[in-house]
């Protein structure tokens, strides 16, 4: 494959990807559009016998580091009941792997209320000790070295004074991994929780989820909401090991000041600087 057609696919050229799909794995696949909610990397597809579901890729990736990763973690949640969408196709493709999964039901959670969250922290107890035994993965934070694409430092490090010590403070957490065997989704935000009638009906985009402590996920959830939720949030992060609490918002301030910093407007970026030294 040319470098230029697996650029395509970056672009999130579905249809080109779903060809890919049907020359290597003989399955063919209608392309319907792709999924909203910000989702990126993600289209609809239909089956020849009519069945919906959602098709993926992720760049820079080989099938047996996904294998046994997040795919792994999700099929250990599901047999617990969890809400996570069952992969029902996984092709090489390339540098990459295109994924198709379930399609959950349920709309993007906008706003998350008090109803829900008591689900939400239900589930995330669902996810402690689940890989006991498994040899998934432990996740990098990535405290001292940049991410692939993400976590990066020099973006804080070059832009004032006040990122620049931020970032001192996150490198000074020397902590490689969270200890644990917890499933931990990495992402766990509202975007990526679905609801019906104001009940939790899935838990969607596991593609960087690995093992470690559970509360990472929460730490995550406290950095996608806004408002009087919040509240409620930091009383549990509060209860949390020091160390993991730590280690774990040092993670999610670098990754969220950086992409800030990198892609949203200038203004906004205050915000997510305040937010990371509320507990650095």
């Amino acid at each position: 494959m040319a470098d230029g057609d697996w650029q395509r696919v970056q672009r999130l050229d579905a249809a080109w990807a779903a060809r890919e799909v049907e020359r290597i794995a003989g399955v063919r696949l209608v392309v319907e559009g792709p999924c909203g909610g910000g989702e990126v990397g993600a289209a609809f597809v239909r089956w020849e016998d009519g069945r919906r579901s959602v098709l993926k890729w992720r760049p820079g990736i080989r099938l047996e580091e996904l294998e046994r990763g997040p795919l792994a973690v999700v099929d250990v949640l599901r047999e617990s009941g969890y809400p996570a969408p069952r992969t029902e196709l996984a092709v090489q493709v390339g540098t990459a792997v295109v994924t198709v999964q379930e399609l959950m039901p349920g709309a993007t959670v906008d706003q998350l209320t008090p109803e829900l969250l008591d689900q939400v922290l239900a589930l995330n107890e669902l996810q402690a000790g689940r890989l006991a035994g498994s040899a998934v993965p432990s996740l990098p934070l990535y405290l001292q070295t940049d991410g692939p694409g993400f976590c990066l430092h020099e973006p804080l490090k070059q832009r004032d004074a006040r990122t620049a010590a931020l970032e001192r403070r996150i490198a000074a957490v020397e902590v490689e991994t969270l200890v644990g065997d917890d499933a931990v989704h990495v992402d766990f935000h509202p975007g990526n929780l679905l609801q019906t009638d104001g009940r939790i009906t899935g838990v969607i985009d596991w593609d960087g989820a690995g093992r470690g402590h559970r509360g990472f996920d929460l730490v995550t959830l406290r950095f996608g909401v806004r408002g009087p939720i919040a509240v409620p949030l930091d009383h549990l992060l509060d209860e949390l090991p020091s160390d993991v609490l730590r280690a774990a918002w040092a993670s999610m301030s670098l990754r969220m000041v950086d992409w800030a910093i990198r892609h949203f407007p200038a203004g906004e970026v205050d915000y997510w600087v305040d937010l990371a030294e509320q507990r650095i």
